[in-house]
């Protein structure tokens, strides 16, 4: 299965799952429920994954902490804000660029319409 294949699984989850729940829950209720449903579709998926940096040579593994990893291709970043910043689709650019995956979701929970809260990252480039 390649990244957008898996991006698609990974937009119609969410969709349906704001649908049932709505906004306004805790980012780790959304993260806990969308690992659960893309697993159930059969995907492999890790939660709160070490993203290492390294510097001055040295490898540290305290850097950052992807969400969801989906099948070891695709980053999911969950928000739960009212509006999504730079700075959140900036993380996520970040950690696309530390683990050398290419695709990556910025999904927020907080926006009225989940439509409105799905950010497709590439890496290298913001859509």
């Amino acid at each position: 299965m390649n990244e957008n294949e898996i991006g698609t699984i990974i937009v119609d989850t969410a969709v349906k799952l704001h649908q049932e729940l709505g906004p306004g829950l805790l980012e780790s209720v959304y993260e806990v429920l969308m690992a659960h449903r893309l697993k159930e579709r059969g995907l492999f998926v890790e939660r709160q994954v070490p993203i290492s940096i390294e510097f001055d040579g040295k490898k540290f593994e305290e850097g950052f902490r992807a969400d969801l990893i989906v099948e070891r291709k695709v980053i999911i970043e969950l928000k739960s804000v009212e509006t999504v910043h730079p700075a959140h689709k900036k993380q996520l650019l970040t950690y696309l660029r530390l683990t050398g995956l290419k695709l990556g979701y910025l999904l927020n929970f907080g926006a009225a319409t989940m439509k409105d809260g799905i950010f497709r990252i590439i890496n290298g480039k913001i859509e």
